[in-house]
């Protein structure tokens, strides 16, 4: 179990990292470990030695390479090192986003030894909190997430026998997990315009408008569909999210994206929102060209008032960012 759950852990956590910089960040979540580590399991039961040891200095104490068959116990606990790595379902640890604007947007070098000790910081004080909150926030069942009810079925589907039916969950499991890394090729490296499909820049594409609007991964996404379930799920799976979070995720969406924003760039015009694009993450001067961040900035990553003073230059980004990210 040790052997398994911290190398799954160690995975998870490389592979989320890998693919969190992809323009749709794709999250690997904990039932790509569930579905890996049972076979691997098995496997260590049958073929470790299951000679027990005895360690000098405790007594009667003794452990073993191989306790036993593979069980779903064993099996659970080293998914939660899984999904402990994957950072329980929301990708790679958020602290390395700091280290990566240090050397994206600042031009700054950072030690090895300095991120990482800022990583395991931040990531020890979430599981510190969350003892210290376990009683309010995690023991009872009204805390638990719906989500979890999807895991807890693939456990009983992957270890229970069932004799009714000609499908099982096990086989019906297997089949949709195949079906579905089967159709991944297609949108994901064969046909990469089904990932965000955009009837208004498909039959207007020299328009910018048009693109503003329809565009799904620059705009407002109207008119634009996609045949990627990485995009559809992209927040989280609406498979095992309660339909009351979806409407609410729904709208916010629709009150942000489709009224909000375009009466703020289009209707209002406000800070000059028409010169910088309508969707982006930069920083921009007043004549829509990038904002040179790294010239504010000292050696200490703090930043420097008096160079502020002597650029004397408005700094603005887009529409959508500063107002999603403002309200939240």
């Amino acid at each position: 179990m040790w052997f398994l759950g911290i190398i799954f852990c160690g995975l998870m956590s490389f592979i989320n990292i890998f693919f969190s910089y992809r323009q749709n960040p794709l999250i690997i979540s904990m039932i790509t470990a569930q579905v890996a580590s049972l076979p691997l399991g098995k496997l260590l039961a049958k073929v470790l030695p299951t000679r027990k040891f005895h360690l000098p200095g405790f007594g009667l104490s003794e452990f073993s390479l191989n306790p036993g068959p593979f069980s779903m116990k064993e099996h659970v606990l080293i998914s939660i090192f899984a999904n402990a790595g994957a950072g329980f379902g929301n990708g790679g640890a958020y602290a390395i986003t700091i280290v990566d604007i240090i050397k994206v947007f600042y031009h700054r070098k950072i030690s090895f030894l300095a991120g990482w000790i800022l990583v395991i910081t931040t990531q020890v004080l979430g599981y510190g909190w969350a003892g210290i909150m376990r009683k309010y926030v995690v023991e009872p069942a009204e805390m638990w997430w719906p989500s979890t009810l999807a895991q807890v079925s693939i456990f009983r589907a992957l270890h229970e026998k069932e004799n009714s039916g000609n499908y099982s969950r096990g086989k019906f499991f297997l089949i949709a997990l195949i079906c579905s890394f089967t159709w991944y090729i297609v949108p994901g490296y064969l046909f990469k315009t089904l990932s965000t499909f955009s009837v208004l820049c498909m039959a207007f594409p020299k328009s910018v408008l048009a693109h503003q609007l329809g565009s799904g991964q620059h705009g407002l996404g109207i008119l634009s569909f996609t045949f990627d379930w990485s995009v559809v799920a992209f927040l989280t799976s609406p498979l095992v999210t309660p339909f009351f979070a979806i409407l609410n995720i729904l709208a916010g969406y629709v009150i942000i994206v489709y009224m909000m924003i375009p009466v703020a760039y289009w209707g209002l015009n406000l800070y000059n929102a028409k010169t910088f694009p309508l969707f982006s993450t930069d920083l921009f001067n007043a004549n829509g060209q990038k904002y040179n961040v790294s010239a504010i900035v000292n050696n200490k990553f703090e930043i420097d008032t008096s160079c502020i003073r002597g650029t004397r230059t408005n700094k603005s980004t887009a529409s959508m960012f500063a107002i999603s990210y403002g309200l939240g």
